[in-house]
């Protein structure tokens, strides 16, 4: 088997790959509004509870009409899971994989179409969807192989007498909650790592990027998957989502969204239902308040780059995103400048226009809640850039940057997830470590510093799952950089590492007396 590499990224420069970015906007424009239903061991079922999919840079435009499934469905959804488990798990993991690679060679063919749905019912642009599409590749490539590891028979001490064997084998069914803002990737890797170790599942697809998840489904269909090992099954959170939290016959939970939101899973996942013969796992991944540390020695324009590039891709709407920038006192005027200028420079609009910088925010929820926000840090900061709605036919926000702002501040303590940014200023390298490490989160951080002792105390004490050095702080790559965090940014699950799949097998040991 070929090693895992990383799926390349489309050069938009290149006008071949313009021109096919466009037929597949066009494609996708052809089927805007269609109806979509709920897949139960591959059965459609519609309801007449229905949500809309709104295009974040349209909101006149609907993506698609998604039934919903209440509690009854949802019932139907996890006995469907439980039977398929019965015989998933014996399949052999070589056949399972083989479903993964096969789904990743489709997409692969049909990357530019998923990109596409991701501009108009997500809101990335380009460059952000077509990251997007390659992450969903890697993690299937990534995943069937290390199945394949995991597969192979496990080293153990030898004992003479005695024939010994370590072997991993599937949990049961697992509910699979998934974000908007990468709706396609962590959908993709939290789905196939499961299912990859021999576990069945039901999909509650997060409600703004539904029909990403659906075209999803279809594809793993497409590649081989029988039915009922994926279960599609929409619906409003407190509804669908927490049955299947609370159920017992769940084995696992995979969530990925909000603290509030994940703490109330783990929470009641670990109430005993009546019937529950196991402890829940839950694997969750929660969120940030990630900084940029600069210190005084720096490349300033390596620092400026980096900060806005983390502060304000995808709008900011990324639990890796750069929301904090801790810079030394001796820079910080000239770097805030540098980023001042960056920022208003930036290019705000419509997501299917290939020239933009960044696009809206996903829905209204999160255009409310971040011009909320913003009012509170024209009360905490000093406004340097950006601060308004943007066209109001859409939910377009202005990359928008405070100065002076207080490291105990709301805005410089609470997880915004939009295109806001607080500058902090330090008088020392240390004081920035302390101010960096200042929130309840530990997911990504980064630092901008020519001194190599600086960097290794950084190492050292910059307490968060992904650290980055001289760099910016979002764009993890599968198998290079596993993904997750410390303290109320989760479970530190590495996503896309060789521990990842442990999560959703049990190990058992067999010893047979010779």
């Amino acid at each position: 088997m070929i090693p895992f590499r990383n799926e390349p990224f489309t050069d938009f420069s290149v006008k071949e790959n313009r021109k096919a970015f466009e037929a597949a906007l066009d494609k996708v424009r052809s089927e805007l509004g269609k109806e979509y239903d709920l897949i139960i061991g591959g059965k459609h079922i519609k309801t007449d509870q229905k949500v809309n999919s709104i295009n974040p840079s349209n909101t006149k435009e609907v993506v698609g009409i998604v039934s919903e499934a209440d509690e009854k469905l949802a019932e139907q959804a996890m006995q469907t899971a439980v039977d398929a488990f019965s015989w998933w798990k014996h399949v052999d993991p070589a056949a399972r994989a083989s479903v993964l690679f096969k789904a990743a060679a489709i997409l692969r063919r049909k990357k530019h179409e998923f990109s596409a749905w991701m501009v108009m019912e997500a809101g990335k642009s380009w460059p952000e969807a077509d990251g997007d599409t390659a992450e969903a590749i890697d993690f299937m490539e990534f995943y069937g192989r290390e199945m394949l590891r995991l597969s192979e028979r496990q080293p153990v001490t030898p004992l003479i007498g005695e024939q010994n064997e370590l072997r991993y084998l599937p949990i049961g069914v697992g509910a699979i909650i998934p974000p908007w803002n990468f709706p396609l990737a962590i959908t993709v890797g939290m789905t196939t790592s499961a299912i990859v170790a021999g576990n069945t599942v039901v999909l509650k697809p997060a409600t703004p990027t539904n029909v990403i998840a659906y075209q999803f489904v279809k594809i793993l269909e497409e590649a081989g998957l029988p039915a009922g090992v994926v279960n599609y099954v929409p619906g409003p959170g407190p509804v669908v989502g927490e049955y299947f939290v609370k159920h017992p016959m769940t084995r696992f939970i995979s969530f990925t969204g909000s603290r509030e939101v994940g703490l109330r899973i783990n929470e009641q996942a670990a109430k005993t239902a009546p019937g529950q013969k196991w402890i829940k796992r839950v694997v969750a991944e929660m969120g940030g308040k990630d900084s940029i540390v600069v210190d005084e020695d720096a490349d300033l324009d390596l620092a400026a780059d980096a900060i806005v590039k983390s502060a304000f891709g995808f709008a900011g709407q990324k639990c890796s995103a750069c929301s904090r920038a801790i810079v030394h006192k001796n820079v910080y005027d000239e770097v805030l400048a540098k980023v001042t200028e960056k920022t208003k420079s930036l290019k705000l609009g419509e997501a299917d226009d290939v020239s933009i910088d960044l696009g809206p925010v996903v829905d209204d929820k999160a255009y409310n809640k971040i011009l909320e926000y913003i009012e509170i840090g024209k009360k905490e900061g000093r406004l340097v850039a950006g601060g308004e709605k943007g066209d109001e036919s859409g939910y377009f926000i202005q990359p928008t940057v405070f100065a002076d702002v207080d490291p105990k501040a709301r805005i410089s303590q609470e997880e915004i997830f939009g295109p806001v940014l607080a500058f902090i200023k330090a008088d020392s390298f240390d004081e920035a470590l302390e101010i960096a490490n200042n929130t309840e989160f530990g997911l990504t951080g980064a630092v901008i510093c020519r001194d190599r002792l600086k960097l290794e105390r950084a190492r050292k004490e910059f307490h968060v799952g992904n650290l980055y050095f001289n760099r910016k702080c979002t764009g993890a790559l599968v198998g290079v950089h596993p993904f997750g965090g410390f303290n109320m940014s989760g479970t530190d699950s590495k996503a896309g590492g060789r521990d990842y799949l442990l999560l959703f097998l049990q190990a058992q040991s067999v010893s047979e007396a010779l």
